[in-house]
């Protein structure tokens, strides 16, 4: 369902009747994308909300001529979704599956991929091209900056969707634990990711490039060591955890070119270690086992 076709060429005669039949189309989208994405105060008075909808399609009127052009033809990430749903159905039955995909334009400095109750719902904003001159601009970089940005290309869209399929089959619940619980924890979904995605390549999985995880690999011993040598493995600063988990350009003390997330990278690591050591483990018991336990077992040392 391409919503921001219809918004983008809505007849402005009678602009505020259209936008209300559009809205009514998409049932819980399109509240949603008023009052959450574009932050349209639900106070306002219809001919209020109509013209800052308005406004908005004025200026975004470029990202929607660009985002017609690199999608003017949606079926091959349609495929490519509904085939990683198919791996998500046989390895989580339990799963809820979403009956429709929504594509939209938002803001360039907002939400990107969701997952709602009914839907995948694509932010085509965010996949437009690493290249993609307003990725530059000081209001964008200022959210996401170029290491983010530069995974803005319409190859993460299944890998966003499946992240988020994740996120609502395990919330993450990462409070006060240990940084190698965390690392187990986060190297876990890249796993399953994997299995969900095969014809995936790891690099974007855990959104290195190709070179930088490359360089990862051919380092490991030395990522290891930064662990075990500083005695990181069972800190619970946050402080400390926050260099290594989670989104950052770099991590220091491996130089500039390295990547930023290299606590996860471990995880993996410790992960795949672990599974070959237990192949009939399922990925649900995998999900459910502890991270302590997973992290003993595994005996990782590369």
């Amino acid at each position: 369902m391409r919503f921001e076709k219809g918004l983008f060429n809505l007849d402005t005669a009678n602009f505020s009747q259209n936008l209300d039949k559009l809205i009514a189309a998409y049932p819980t989208f399109g509240e949603n994308f008023l009052s959450t994405i574009l932050n349209a105060d639900p106070h306002w008075s219809a001919d209020s909300t109509a013209s800052y909808v308005h406004g908005f399609i004025m200026a975004y009127k470029p990202v929607y001529d660009s985002a017609a052009v690199v999608f003017k033809d949606f079926s091959k990430y349609e495929d490519e979704i509904i085939q990683a749903v198919k791996y998500v159905k046989y390895y989580f039955p339990n799963f809820k599956d979403r009956s429709k995909i929504i594509t939209y334009i938002g803001p360039l400095d907002g939400y990107g991929d969701i997952l709602s109750d009914d839907a995948f719902i694509i932010g085509l904003h965010h996949h437009l091209g690493k290249n993609f001159s307003l990725y530059k601009s000081a209001l964008v970089q200022e959210t996401y900056p170029d290491y983010i940005s530069n995974r803005f290309t319409p190859g993460y869209i299944v890998v966003n969707c499946m992240k988020n399929v994740m996120n609502d089959l395990y919330p993450e619940k990462m409070d006060d634990k240990p940084l190698v619980q965390q690392m187990v924890e986060k190297g876990k979904r890249l796993y399953v990711l994997s299995k969900l995605l095969p014809k995936t390549e790891e690099y974007m999985l855990i959104g290195y490039t190709k070179e930088q995880l490359k360089a990862v690999y051919e380092h490991e011993q030395a990522v290891w060591a930064l662990f075990v040598q500083n005695n990181f493995l069972q800190t619970i600063d946050a402080n400390i955890i926050k260099n290594y988990i989670g989104e950052s350009p770099k991590t220091q003390e491996l130089g500039e070119a390295s990547p930023g997330n290299i606590g996860s990278f471990a995880g993996w690591q410790i992960v795949k270690k672990y599974m070959q050591k237990n192949p009939k483990t399922t990925l649900q018991q995998l999900m459910d086992a502890d991270d302590e336990t997973i992290f003993a077992n595994a005996r990782y040392k590369p």
